[in-house]
């Protein structure tokens, strides 16, 4: 791998203090990483045709390191009802919910969102994370406690900080080491807040939201899951893997995403709660930034009604993400979850997960490259994942590539 050591741009960091130093020297480390040739901090889509299909640097290329799940982004109905409403309402909505950004398309779409989760109320916020971060600090501050599941995504993490709570990790998916915290704590079960999710996406393994949620209940604590990458993939109305384990009565609140299936951008709150609507007052993430674009709403409104009302694209999903999933299996490639919509594929070390992503890219598959410390246990994985639009062909293309390249994959 071609090694980039930047000498004039390290000598300039070591005469930077503080901060610019500790900033510089994490930017000369990348470079010599990854040196001159393409990788993930460089990529750039230059067209899109199609919810998999793009021209990066030139190559026609398969996407399988989107979210785009379901192909919602470039379906003709959710463009249509896109173009209208920036017909009608403009680019942007230019203030915040509470002060002149409050428009009908965002009271339509909470209403969408709690009928499609059979749940009184719900809050739309202007990104995943920040429906993370406005709930997770709305609802827990100084003299709580907040336990999440050792695996949770950085949003989560950084809101538990910003929260002013005490924060504590159990185990990845272990209700005993669940209900070991709970045991230990020295604050009522009221004030706890127990926080997992319902699909991981970095191993693509599932929550045991259930077993989780059951333990917290049984000593009264409040539990919140995010569904950001199991909304419309799991559970018989796609509600997630919170429907899917039959644990919806366990669960407070659900937070999810519209960045991945839906094919937009945003973040939402579902709550069984009446008291839960207080929310909107609390959730600085939703009080302080502007909301969403009458096109996203819009957009995102259709994508929901499609996933409520056509389960065959769930199922077509399905059907490949199992073929792909089994197919790379076979070839002797070790996966870190169960078949599913989004998982990866172990790596042994930076260097070939450098090559093997690099490889990909020039023969036209694009994938996801996974280094410390983003990943759990310090592991390097090329992580993919599967959409309704991908064609068989896709697949085969992939398996076909992977097959030339396992030899040195998995040897010794």
């Amino acid at each position: 791998m071609q090694q980039n050591t930047r000498p004039e741009a390290a000598a300039a960091t070591t005469q930077l203090s503080g901060i610019l130093r500790r900033v510089g020297m994490i930017g000369d480390m990348i470079d010599r990483s990854v040196g001159n040739a393409d990788h993930p901090l460089r990529i750039q889509i230059e067209r899109f045709d199609g919810p998999v299909q793009a021209v990066i640097d030139g190559r026609q290329t398969t996407l399988f390191g989107t979210n785009s799940y379901l192909g919602l982004n470039f379906d003709p109905r959710c463009i249509a009802a896109a173009e209208q409403a920036l017909r009608q309402w403009g680019t942007g909505s230019t203030a915040s919910r509470v002060a002149s950004g409050n428009q009908d398309g965002h009271v339509a779409l909470e209403r969408t969102i709690a009928k499609f989760y059979d749940r009184p109320d719900a809050i739309v916020f202007s990104t995943g994370f920040m429906a993370n971060m406005g709930t997770i600090c709305g609802l827990a501050s100084d003299g709580d406690l907040i336990l999440y599941d050792s695996h949770c995504h950085a949003s989560i993490i950084d809101a538990c900080r910003a929260s002013g709570a005490t924060f504590k990790p159990f185990k990845h998916n272990d209700p005993v080491d669940l209900d070991r915290l709970l045991k230990e704590a020295t604050v009522p079960a009221s004030r706890i807040l127990v926080v997992l999710e319902g699909l991981y996406s970095v191993w693509g393994d599932v929550g045991d939201v259930k077993g989780l949620a059951t333990v917290a209940k049984d000593h009264g604590a409040l539990v919140f899951v995010d569904e950001a990458h199991g909304l419309g993939l799991y559970g018989d109305n796609g509600r997630g893997v919170t429907e899917a384990q039959g644990a919806e009565h366990l669960v407070d609140a659900i937070v999810g995403t519209f960045s991945k299936s839906v094919g937009v951008i945003g973040g939402y709150c579902v709550t069984m709660h009446p008291a839960l609507k207080s929310l909107r007052f609390l959730a600085r993430a939703y009080l302080y930034t502007a909301s969403l674009p009458p096109a996203v709403v819009a957009s995102a409104r259709t994508a929901i009604e499609i996933i409520a009302s056509e389960p065959g694209l769930r199922a077509e999903m399905w059907r490949k993400a199992e073929r792909f999933c089994l197919g790379v299996e076979a070839l002797g490639y070790s996966l870190c979850a169960a078949p599913g919509p989004v998982g990866s594929i172990r790596m042994r070390g930076l260097v070939q997960g450098m090559d093997f992503w690099r490889d990909l890219l020039a023969r036209g598959i694009y994938v996801n490259l996974l280094i410390p410390p983003a990943t759990p246990a310090g592991e390097v994985l090329l992580r993919f994942s599967v959409s309704a639009a991908h064609t068989d062909a896709d697949i085969d293309k992939f398996l076909d590539i992977m097959r030339e390249m396992a030899p040195r994959a998995i040897s010794a």
